[in-house]
């Protein structure tokens, strides 16, 4: 088969960069081409090493996708994952607790369906952007590329690697109206003709626009690539994150269910006490051969510790009629070790006029997790919730303080809620065919096994008892893509995806749950991919994702129901530099979803959301953004008594060359100063969003 490499805008591509995805347009000889993203400009151009698994064009894919560029990321102003969400179709975020990134894929929610480089990396943390050359989210269950999980979809971040060809220097350094700042630094040494090293570092002071609020975060991740041979290349990485911040879980949902706006300056926590920490050591090592003209393979090693801690109080009830407030809250730790290994092999062969391209690999996970928690004791009610009158601040701070009869009340983390050690083995193998029927029709059909051997171990003194499970599952994937045109594609795509009941955490699997199959998933998605003028794509898809979860009968206890939810819904995407002055990224999404009985919708399950970013060079040195995103309301739990009402906001941005090593560059976040609550956890938190503010940065490189 014949793979080619264009040049194409920056918001057009969508590359999948991954141990089981990589995405390129299709040559007219036979070189291979290489995955790793180098942005120069407004442009991706794609280099030749790490072409791995499928390098299928991506009007070819039958699946919907979005990518997100460093180039993005920075004239945006992005600082987080949550960030990005905001401006992308079918997803949205979810508060997380205050102290973890989460996302709900087409109304699947997550905190575990990360990767790096397309190695899992599922422990629950606010994710760095200072490293990534781009970051990529994939929408419907995706098992067979990535194993379990990735039910409603997953995101990739792709971080920098060493380059061979060029010693250069990037900087960034950024200040907001809130006091917060960062800097930081991107740098890569040519060693000799075989060897680059490259180190990326940042440091960030948090604040924003409420009480309390402050943290810090470090990052430095060198790598270094080795060309081992002129078919065999090496890439080596460390990174260390340490990271801490204050915890604000929002504020309460008042008789009409909506957060109480009058609310909007109340922190619902302890201003000493609310906090987290995590310290982070990642190791990663892939090395790729090309074997022939037709076979590459790549074996890669990923090894991750992570130490930590959470503390928080938040709000558990509120009584409108008496203003009063309940406050529970817990401390919990998390030590786990995640040692990954994988292999892969890509080969391409013909049959007659019928071309191959398969795509087989095998993986092994080996993870440690300790994990426990304490509940709070006040002595004021002897409970683990205490109550106090709202005001700003509540009445207490570093557990003690004065209910709201007036008592002097302390607490203590005293209340042993669990402390568990689990070891999770899994072992998976893959293959995939991509059948090239005829220069318009394809046709991708393939399976992945996963074995899944989880043993928890209960610690707790009064109930030692060990429980384990294993869970044996096939996830199929079946696809087809028809072009009747070199640049327009339609495509039908079939996939399942399970998730076992340890959960995504793997705390526990007590009570029922060590006797119970996992959840699946179904997911029946059709579209279509336009470029319709060069450097500007056109995708819309319409899809179905159906979870069966078995439970224990409420009538017998020896029988197992079945319940199930459904999604579906449609969404667009148009993105591209429509002219050489002018970028535009859009996209829509419209969702609707049954639970159970089919009288009630999901939680956070947004019917429409829109975005749009609008970027305008005026002159070679001065160019403007301007953009949106819109929410539609949506239910804070499952009961549907709680809602996040709708929203716009509106962003901005403004940036001048003063040389070709020199940008200045302005954002506005909420331009209009909207009050709104992009996301929630449950009933009684509820995020507020920030008001107006500005961030100035300067970046450059030379």
């Amino acid at each position: 088969m014949k793979f080619q490499t264009r040049l194409l805008g920056a918001a057009a591509i969508c590359a999948i960069i991954s141990p089981a995805l990589a995405l390129a347009d299709t040559p007219d000889d036979d070189e291979y081409v290489q995955d790793e993203i180098v942005v120069i400009g407004q442009y991706l151009y794609t280099d030749q090493v790490n072409a791995l698994k499928s390098p299928t064009p991506v009007i070819d894919v039958p699946q919907s996708l979005s990518i997100v560029t460093a180039d993005q990321i920075l004239q945006q102003g992005f600082n987080s994952i949550g960030d990005i969400i905001n401006y992308t179709p079918g997803v949205n975020t979810s508060q997380g607790e205050g102290h973890r990134d989460a996302i709900v894929f087409r109304g699947v929610r997550s905190t575990a369906d990360f990767f790096i480089d397309g190695v899992r990396d599922d422990v629950q943390y606010y994710r760095p952007l200072y490293n990534l050359e781009q970051v990529e989210i994939l929408r419907g269950p995706n098992a067979l590329l990535f194993g379990r999980g990735g039910t409603g979809g997953i995101l990739n971040r792709v971080t920098k690697k060493a380059d061979l060809d060029e010693t250069f220097t990037g900087y960034q350094a950024s200040l907001d109206s809130f006091g917060a700042f960062g800097a930081q630094i991107d740098s890569n040494f040519i060693l000799n003709d075989s060897s680059a090293f490259r180190l990326n570092a940042m440091y960030e002071s948090l604040e924003n626009h409420r009480d309390f609020y402050d943290g810090e975060r470090f990052g430095i991740n060198p790598t270094a690539r080795f060309q081992l041979a002129p078919l065999t290349t090496l890439d080596v990485s460390y990174e260390y994150v340490d990271h801490e911040r204050f915890i604000d879980r929002g504020i309460p949902t008042g008789a009409n269910g909506e957060p109480v706006e009058a609310f909007e300056d109340i922190v619902f926590g302890d201003p000493e006490l609310n906090t987290t920490t995590l310290e982070a050591h990642l190791f990663r090592a892939m090395l790729q051969h090309r074997f022939s003209d037709n076979l590459k393979g790549r074996f890669s090693a990923f090894y991750g510790d992570y130490d930590k801690f959470y503390e928080n109080f938040y709000a558990s009830a509120f009584d409108p009629t008496t203003n009063i407030v309940g406050i529970d809250g817990y401390v919990d730790t998390t030590q786990r070790q995640n040692l990954i290994l994988s292999g892969d092999l890509i080969g391409e062969f013909q049959t007659g006029r019928i071309g191959h391209t398969i795509v087989s690999g095998v993986e092994y996970i080996d993870t440690q997790n300790d994990n426990d928690r304490f509940n709070p004791v006040w002595s004021g009610s002897n409970d683990d919730v205490e109550f106090f009158n709202v005001m700003r601040p509540l009445s207490f701070s570093g557990g003690v303080g004065i209910n709201a009869s007036g008592n002097p009340t302390t607490v203590a983390f005293s209340d042993f809620n669990d402390d568990t050690a689990a070891e999770l083995q899994v072992f998976s193998a893959y293959i995939q065919d991509e059948i090239e029927i005829s220069d318009q029709l394809d046709v991708i059909i393939g399976a992945r096994f996963d074995s899944f051997d989880i043993t928890v171990d209960n610690l707790d003194p009064a109930n030692l008892e060990t429980r384990s499970r294993t869970d044996e599952e096939i996830s199929p994937r079946f696809g087809l893509v028809y072009k009747p045109v070199e640049n327009v594609s339609f495509y039908g795509s079939y996939s399942e995806s399970f998730l076992p009941r340890s959960g995504e955490q793997f705390a526990n699997i007590n009570g029922d749950a060590n006797r119970l199959d996992p959840d699946t998933f179904t997911n029946l998605e059709a579209g279509v991919k336009w470029d319709f003028v060069p450097g500007v794509s056109f995708t819309a898809a319409v899809f179905e994702i159906e979870q069966e979860s078995p439970v224990v009968s409420d009538t017998d206890a020896e029988r197992l129901d079945i319940i199930k939810t459904t999604v579906d819904g449609f969404e667009v995407q148009l993105q591209g530099q429509v002219t050489e002055q002018w970028f535009v990224s859009a996209g829509y999404s419209y969702l609707d979803g049954a639970q159970a009985d089919g009288t009630l919708r999901p939680r956070e399950l947004p019917e429409n959301m829109f975005s749009l970013w609008n970027a305008y060079q005026v002159t070679d040195r001065f160019g403007l953004g301007l953009g949106l995103t819109y929410q539609d309301e949506s239910f804070i739990n499952n009961s549907n008594t709680a809602v996040l009402p709708s929203y716009t906001r509106v962003d901005a941005a403004a940036y001048y060359d003063v040389s070709e090593d020199l940008r200045l560059q302005l954002n506005i976040e909420n331009l209009t100063d909207e009050l709104y609550f992009p996301d929630s956890h449950s009933t009684h938190q509820a995020t507020v969003g920030a008001p107006l503010n500005a961030k100035i940065t300067i970046s450059g490189r030379f």
